[in-house]
């Protein structure tokens, strides 16, 4: 079998990012409509994270995190998407460059996206960290549900904190 030199996967995957990125950059600008909400499944060991170090404990290799009804300041450039979530009824900012997504799905539509090709290392930057995690930490708290409540709803159910799940039912098999 000859050699893919012009790298179709990695062009496909590239472009499948920055639908990703687009996505997110709307709902950044916009709000997050019904009945959309995110699933996003990130490698928490690629250079460029932003993660709290109990976090990066917690999720050495691999985490998923859940745009619904309550995030705050969704922060979205180039190479990065930046969002605060509540984990044990604390924020904290998370920062995932693009290149380290493995799944984006959006159940309330049945639309997902799985990564499996690995970017090409110069896409790797570990500069991207300070592009989003340098803006003001402080920024003011806005609650997607439409009202003033600052915890998810799930977290007086699961004892507090964002909740991690699997997306194998996504998956195609």
């Amino acid at each position: 079998m000859s050699k893919d030199s012009i790298q179709y996967g990695q062009l496909v995957e590239q472009a499948l990012r920055g639908v990703v990125r687009d996505v997110l950059s709307r709902v950044a600008r916009e709000g997050l409509p019904q009945p959309h909400h995110f699933y996003i499944t990130f490698r928490t060991d690629h250079p460029g994270v932003g993660l709290a170090a109990s976090l990066r404990e917690r999720y050495p290799t691999e985490m998923t995190i859940v745009l619904q009804h309550q995030y705050w300041d969704l922060q979205v450039d180039d190479e990065t998407m930046a969002v605060t979530l509540s984990f044990n009824n604390q924020p904290q900012r998370i920062v995932i460059p693009f290149a380290a997504l493995k799944v984006f799905a959006d159940p309330g539509v049945e639309f997902g996206l799985q990564f499996t090709i690995e970017p090409p290392a110069e896409e790797n930057l570990a500069e991207t960290v300070p592009l989003l995690a340098g803006r003001d930490r402080e920024a003011p708290v806005r609650d997607h549900a439409g009202d003033d409540v600052a915890e998810p709803a799930d977290e007086a159910a699961s004892g507090g904190g964002a909740q991690i799940v699997s997306l194998d039912r996504f998956r195609k098999r």
